[in-house]
């Protein structure tokens, strides 16, 4: 079986190692030093330097290969999931773009293609954890907690980034949504900071970012919903800071006769402050809370992850706790045990306990490790 991956970056590079155990695997990428890297590591994945916003050449490119991996930039990946779905191919997708992907569910079912998005970590697990559960019992309160983190804390961010800047820049500023005793409502990014306790790790600050994602249109029945991402005290005041002086607009200012975009500008000043180092060591932590009632008892459950950069194979924690959940559902769709055609967040896997399980056990047999915890309240 033939498998295309799009983007070799961090994340990228991860998922096309682990699928090469198993797949013939080729990797898509603009960036020559981003192929070169992944071929000094695995020299069996084919490469190829190709830009990859030409989405009319995909039905040419895409041709030989039975399923499609989609780890792209946010901003172009609604389009890039649009265009593979065009060629028919089934397809797993960690591009975690801020449009609605169920608007190509239509187009999905009429290409007979299964796609599953936002297929990582958070969103992505948090989704599957979910949806695993609420087919199991009433929920009333999800919380969800995560945060990528690196274990030398160096001033002033504390923050290191295993994908584009631009992309947490974006978690940065676009407006949270939450649900609220069954209503939908905003909240700024960055609002409504809390300091909270983790085993191994300490005291981490907690604030409100939208990574609810498709939960708000799929799981709207339960009343309760919000997810927030952690960061090391302190970081949230820089970052409003930055924001409140407008380094993050989009608009154009002249400087000297020359229209730079301050997001822009700031993005490409963070890339080497927060750039992760292939030798850094940094962490994944993460929380899912849910509580409700089964067979009228109410009940909390808990799971949590604590990941750390893997020495052995020198690739990051939040690539492999974010990659491995992809490569996991690229083997459901290759071993057939997920086929339904549509578009399909996590959540509409996670429902299937075989699905649910064979990704916990999956990730497992790759040392990420999920610890689970049922409370009788």
């Amino acid at each position: 079986m033939k498998i295309a991956v799009l983007g070799a970056g961090m994340v990228g590079r991860t998922i096309a190692l682990d699928l090469a155990k198993d797949y013939a695997v080729t990797s898509f990428d603009y960036s020559n030093k981003n192929l070169e890297l992944l071929s000094k590591l695995n020299s069996t994945i084919k490469t190829v330097e190709v830009d990859l916003t030409l989405y009319n050449e995909y039905t040419q490119l895409l041709n030989p290969f039975d399923i499609i991996v989609i780890a792209v930039p946010g901003f172009m990946g609604y389009k890039t999931l649009e265009a593979v779905i065009e060629c028919g191919k089934n397809v797993a997708d960690i591009s975690f773009f801020p449009e609605n992907a169920l608007q190509l569910n239509e187009l999905a079912i009429q290409h007979q293609v299964t796609a599953i998005t936002d297929i990582g970590v958070a969103p992505g697990m948090s989704n599957l954890i979910l949806g695993r559960y609420n087919e199991e019992m009433q929920v009333q309160n999800f919380e969800c907690y995560v945060g990528g983190l690196p274990k030398i804390r160096k001033k002033p961010f504390e923050y290191k980034a295993p994908f584009s800047p631009i992309d947490v820049l974006e978690e940065y500023t676009r407006p949270a949504r939450l649900q609220e005793n069954g209503f939908v409502i905003t909240r700024p990014a960055l609002s409504e900071t809390e300091l909270m306790h983790f085993d191994g790790i300490g005291t981490l600050e907690a604030f409100n970012t939208d990574g609810l994602r498709s939960l708000l249109f799929t799981m709207n029945h339960i009343p309760n919903l919000k997810e927030k991402t952690l960061r090391y005290p302190g970081h949230v005041e820089l970052i409003i800071a930055l924001k409140d002086a407008g380094f993050f607009n989009k608009k154009t200012i002249n400087i000297n006769g020359i229209e730079i975009s301050p997001l822009e500008f700031t993005s490409k000043i963070l890339f080497k402050e927060w750039k992760l180092n292939d030798d850094e060591e940094e962490l994944t932590v993460m929380k899912v809370i849910i509580d409700g009632t089964e067979n009228g008892v109410t009940k909390k459950v808990v799971y949590e992850l604590l990941d750390e950069y893997d020495t052995t194979t020198k690739l990051s924690s939040m690539s492999c706790s974010t990659g491995y959940t992809c490569t996991a559902a690229v083997n459901l769709i290759a071993k057939n045990m997920f086929s339904d055609k549509g578009v399909f967040p996590p959540e509409f896997v996670g429902k299937y306990q075989a699905c649910f399980e064979f990704i916990l056990n999956y990730l497992k047999e790759r040392n990420v490790i999920w610890k689970k915890k049922e409370l009788a309240i």
